[in-house]
């Protein structure tokens, strides 16, 4: 079903590309798949006292005044801003960013700068759906 209907919204020119689904949760935080046109891509985690509300967001990459270097970047989290996609392995790395491992960390950057640079529209969704 969600092949479906990304194919369709890619029809519309208003597709999802990235899908960020949170697989397990546990008592400080969550873990995730995030997957490009249903293809895994890596592993996240957050903090389960700063989730990321379940919206569908436009992702760009900015230079990031805390860590010094070009990070992905989710525009117009509600009340929130500066949240990244950052490298990080425990929760407490956290306060509410997406942590990644260190490779996917230049993986994910590299991604976003492509569509940025080639003017698509980078949007994902984060959502608590199962993708099997």
């Amino acid at each position: 079903m969600a092949y479906y209907k990304l194919i369709r919204e890619q029809r519309q020119g208003k597709a999802v590309k990235g899908h960020l689904y949170r697989t397990s949760h546990y008592y400080n935080h969550r873990t995730g798949l995030y997957t490009e046109r249903l293809e895994p891509v890596c592993e996240t985690m957050e903090n389960a006292d700063y989730l990321v509300p379940a919206l569908i967001y436009k992702g760009a990459v900015t230079m990031s005044p805390k860590f010094k270097r070009l990070l992905p970047i989710l525009e117009q989290v509600p009340g929130r801003s500066g949240i990244r996609f950052h490298r990080g392995t425990k929760p407490e790395h956290s306060k509410g960013c997406i942590l990644v491992s260190a490779e996917d960390e230049q993986s994910l950057t590299a991604r976003f700068l492509a569509e940025q640079t080639s003017h698509e529209d980078c949007r994902m969704e984060i959502t608590t759906k199962s993708i099997f």
